[in-house]
């Protein structure tokens, strides 16, 4: 294995800014009192693994829905999508996968599609990993058709706790594959993902999710339908 690639893992370019303003605060400090040097450092070389950009395996098989981020899957529920994303009222199983500031915060298309719709809602940041933050936290929500015949699906990207900024570096009209980067939030999150109507997860709860390799459902599954006492 090369421990380079593990070590000297690429950086997206929306962390530079960050990484530079804490490295300049490290050398400041260092004026100061050495030890808070070597704090500054450490939190230097955090923010630089906060911003990694990974390179990602992303399975090449049609009707896969993927991962749109690295985490946990927190939350996996029937319910309606908001009204605004036009994905209509009738409810849908949503899976949750949460990020803690120890994640990589880039974030995946789940399926090759085109973005119909973009909204961003002002909000709260109470804990990303309550079900409630879907509803009253900072969120960004994408509607994405599907290519081909898979329907549609929502992605809404949720700020949590920490996180004060989400990013989204797509615009309507779009067309992405699968696995390609979208967005990312900064310092701690969730990424909400409504599957298209009929679909069942494919995921558990508390399973650890890549973003653009972990399967989340199949749309070429036998059964696309699940009761919610199996989850």
């Amino acid at each position: 294995m090369d421990m380079m690639k593990i070590i000297a893992v690429p950086m997206h370019p929306e962390g530079r800014k960050f990484v530079a303003l804490f490295g300049v605060l490290s050398l400041l400090l260092l004026l100061v009192w050495e030890p808070l040097f070597w704090a500054g450092l450490v939190v230097t070389v955090w923010c630089y693994y906060f911003f990694r950009d990974p390179v990602r395996s992303v399975p090449q098989t049609e009707g896969l829905i993927l991962s749109p981020a690295d985490g946990v899957v927190s939350l996996i529920t029937q319910a309606a999508p908001p009204a605004d994303m036009d994905l209509g009222d009738a409810p849908r199983w949503r899976v949750s996968v949460f990020m803690n500031v120890f994640n990589c915060h880039v974030n995946r298309m789940p399926a090759g599609g085109t973005i119909r719709k973009i909204v961003y809602h002002k909000g709260k940041f109470v804990n990303a990993s309550l079900d409630k933050a879907s509803e009253h936290n900072e969120r960004n929500s994408l509607s994405v058709d599907l290519d081909g015949d898979g329907g549609d699906i929502g992605i809404v990207q949720i700020a949590g706790l920490v996180a004060r900024r989400i990013v989204c570096f797509s615009e309507t009209d779009d067309r992405l594959d699968a696995g390609e980067r979208f967005g990312l939030i900064r310092f701690g999150s969730r990424l909400d993902i409504y599957l298209p109507d009929g679909v069942q997860p494919a995921v558990a709860l508390g399973q650890t999710a890549v973003a653009g390799e972990t399967i989340l459902a199949d749309l070429n599954a036998p059964d696309r339908t699940w009761s919610a006492k199996t989850i």
